[in-house]
């Protein structure tokens, strides 16, 4: 199915596709509520389309909105999003909606057909740029999730914890460390041990270890 709201672009498509062999277009519609309506019609008649080629910009319900409510009803449907925009908010905010690709308006005939052929076959695809703004999304979204995992490992000590596992790292013995802290040797293993328990390591080297690479102390 095309999903286009400017007909002499679907037409060229329509003209492109149509010479493709294995390929057959089965539907158009100008917007997304037509395009929700007839992909409910072809549901109740048992034919729905594969895949859906659809534009990102269009009038009243957006592409992204559309391949949200597509992706959540028709499971066997899947959403290749055709756009001029090379944007990391389009871009993202479609993979998040459920698309299986997204191609730029300005792609070659031959990267189109790939791609659709790519999605028909299972697998996702988007043109090079539009990867390589999906990787810079999920780089910063690991970095993110890293310094969330770090401060939740600080918030699990206490200070008293943070004070001992410091003397820790300096390579102060147990024993050394009560005499500073004017603890007992058992107070001061009790509290190395519940450490390793709530920051999930096996030994004292794994918990000096953790302290200094991510800064717990």
């Amino acid at each position: 199915m095309l999903v286009d709201d400017h007909s002499i672009v679907r037409d060229g498509i329509r003209l492109l596709l149509e010479q493709v062999d294995g390929l057959v277009i089965i539907d158009e519609a100008n917007d997304g509520e037509e395009a929700l309506e007839k992909l409910k019609n072809h549901h109740a008649n048992a034919d729905m389309p594969e895949l859906v080629l659809m534009d990102i910009s269009l009038p009243g319900m957006s592409g992204i909105q559309t391949t949200q409510i597509i992706s959540r009803l028709y499971k066997g449907v899947r959403v290749l999003m055709l756009s001029m925009h090379n944007n990391e908010d389009y871009i993202l905010r479609s993979v998040e909606a459920g698309a299986y690709g997204y191609i730029l308006k300005d792609s070659s005939s031959e990267e189109m057909v790939k791609a659709i052929r790519t999605i028909a076959s299972g697998e996702k695809y988007y043109s090079s740029p539009v990867a390589s703004i999906i990787l810079s999304g999920y780089m910063q979204t690991l970095k993110k999730g890293d310094r969330h995992g770090k401060n939740e490992r600080q918030s699990r000590l206490s200070n008293k914890e943070k004070e001992i596992l410091q003397f820790l790292v300096d390579g102060m013995s147990s024993r050394e460390i009560a005499e500073k802290l004017q603890l007992s040797v058992r107070t001061v293993d009790n509290h190395r041990a519940n450490m390793m328990r709530r920051l999930q390591v096996r030994n004292a080297a794994e918990l000096v270890r953790m302290a200094v690479e991510d800064k717990l102390i």
